[in-house]
């Protein structure tokens, strides 16, 4: 199957960028060299230099599509990344699909997201490490304009390898709207449905090999107000400890999200209510736990602000919705987040000549208020009661421009940060970080951008500075100088420098760096993986065609 989609794809590309110019591609490489650093420790793993390669074409003849992910983790892969991407060249991800107005069909690897992702979500983040397509078959069928059916079976992707688990999956979109001509209002309702097969072996008698996942979920908008919630329930499924599959502790999941805002020319509101109860759901059950984001079936993002600066994404807040017994019993979380968004008119007196925007965001979050039986490892749990808390994040963000060619970004954060609950570790965090943006424009296409921050907080590894200079000679052409500095640590001070610039034409970007990683959790989306301390050298090559 492999090899004739891929002979297919070759000629195909060949026949359609002599024609039409029907194909396209790209290829990202990610390399880096690690060295010893006294600081950071030795570099005690195989291999010092490592790299992490892919080569994606596609291409388009009438109504089908082929496409190949070439992917190659030479001589291994960055370190974190998971043992299964073991390969120094394979072929990963593999398609071939068929398109029309009404039919959709998907042969091989494909990616799908079923509502907000709760019960089905597989994707694909390289920086994270994440890519757990399922391989299979996926139909999509729009019999009317207004109704869309999916239809799926398939095994999750493991590096190169496949799951134990398959997965079928449904899932409905009616568009109400559409439906009976509603012209002010925009209404959807969807369903669906997700079934996780896998065999245990020694299975206590009453255990079901099949989990079961449903959701339903309602979509409304109308002028400036919008809404949408979805409630989750998932059956029975064992208890996974220490990658120990107990087929005799059994517990039933669920969720709940809502999300609603307000939007105007120059203020907008949003907020968002989620609970989670055991909604952890893997496409092999014996993955529960595992720090590479693996065959994660469905998508469950902390709901946080997603800060763009280094010492706000020190203490990140990872979503909690698993069951866990050892060593403290957790079943979940629920807490809310709000955004606020307001600009200051220009010409008034806090505007000034550009006017000024404000955003304020406001998240906390608990485990849920329950009673835990350790020695039986049973609990039940309150639907709408908070427990211990988990996080908290208080932050205001202030843009202004100046002139026409200086503008700042101001932003200040208080947190709190669980690490007992949170990581499972010991302690709990108070911290407070300031941040201070400026960006000058020299002329049209030359900039320099400075960047302070400081964290204060008593606990933990104490207080921190950062700063960072940008210099974007050209649009092709930037540098920059950074380092985070832990002076408050009376164990270790230390400096996590960097230096490196970028090369971008066209559609081809080509980036060096020199300098220290700082240990800890890298996040995109919400989504988290560990990375460890060290220092070396790293490449990135990204091209398009």
């Amino acid at each position: 199957m492999k090899k004739i989609i891929l002979i297919i794809i070759l000629v195909l590309a060949f026949q359609a960028y002599s024609q039409e110019n029907w194909f396209s591609g790209s290829f990202n490489s990610n390399a880096q060299y690690y060295l010893d650093d006294d600081k950071t420790g030795d570099f005690n793993e195989d291999n010092r230099f490592r790299s992490n390669n892919y080569l994606k074409l596609d291409a388009r003849f009438n109504n089908f599509t082929f496409g190949i992910q070439i992917e190659s983790y030479a001589p291994q892969a960055i370190l974190n990344f998971a043992p299964t991407f073991n390969k120094k060249i394979g072929l990963g991800n593999y398609y071939a699909n068929y398109r029309t107005e009404k039919l959709d069909i998907t042969a091989g690897h494909f990616y799908e997201q079923f509502g907000n992702g709760l019960i089905l979500r597989s994707w694909e983040n390289k920086e994270l490490g994440i890519n757990n397509a399922l391989i299979g078959g996926r139909i999509k069928y729009a019999p009317l304009n207004y109704l869309q059916l999916t239809a799926l079976y398939g095994k999750q992707r493991k590096g190169f390898d496949v799951s134990d688990g398959e997965i079928l999956g449904f899932d409905t979109e009616l568009n109400i709207s559409d439906l009976f001509k509603l012209k002010e209002s925009s209404i959807n309702v969807g369903f669906s449905a997700v079934s996780r097969i896998q065999e245990i072996e020694n299975a206590a008698p009453n255990f079901n090999k099949n989990t079961n996942a449903f959701s339903g979920r309602l979509n409304f908008s109308k002028g400036n107000i919008y809404t949408n919630i979805e409630y989750v329930i998932k059956s029975e499924d064992a208890l996974v400890e220490f990658k120990t599959v107990k087929t005799d502790n059994l517990a039933t999941g669920n969720a709940l999200v809502f999300n609603t805002g307000y939007s105007k020319k120059g203020f907008g509101i949003d907020a968002t209510f989620r609970r989670l109860e055991n909604m952890s759901f893997f496409s092999d059950r014996e993955q529960e736990g595992n720090i590479y984001n693996q065959q994660v079936l469905n998508y469950i993002p902390s709901l946080t602000k997603q800060h763009d600066y280094s010492l706000t994404n020190i203490y990140v807040y990872q979503a909690q919705p698993k069951l866990s017994y050892n060593p403290i019993g957790k079943s979940g979380e629920i807490g809310v987040q709000f955004d606020v968004y307001y600009n200051i008119k220009k010409g008034s007196s806090l505007g000034g000549k550009y006017g000024t925007k404000l955003a304020f965001n406001y998240a906390t979050w608990y485990g849920l208020d329950a009673e835990y039986n350790i020695v039986d490892r049973t609990y039940s749990s309150e639907f709408l009661s908070f427990g211990k808390k988990y996080f908290t994040d208080r932050n205001l963000e202030v843009r202004k421009k100046w002139s026409k060619q200086w503008a700042s970004i101001f932003t200040f954060t208080n947190l709190f940060y669980n690490k007992r609950y949170v990581e499972e570790t010991v302690g709990n965090v108070n911290a407070t970080i300031l941040v201070a943006e400026s960006t000058y424009k020299i002329t049209p296409k030359k900039s320099v951008r400075f960047e302070a921050q400081h964290l204060w907080t008593k606990e933990d590894k104490k207080n921190w500075w950062g700063g960072t200079i940008e210099y974007n000679l050209s649009p092709k052409i930037a540098f920059f100088v950074t380092d985070l500095y832990n002076y408050g640590n009376v164990v270790k001070k230390i400096h996590y420098y960097n230096i490196g610039g970028s090369y971008t034409k066209n559609t081809t970007r080509i980036g060096l760096n020199y300098g220290r990683q700082r240990g800890g959790l890298l996040c995109v989306g919400g989504i988290c993986r560990v990375v460890p301390e060290s220092t070396g050298f790293g490449v990135t090559i990204s091209t398009s065609f």
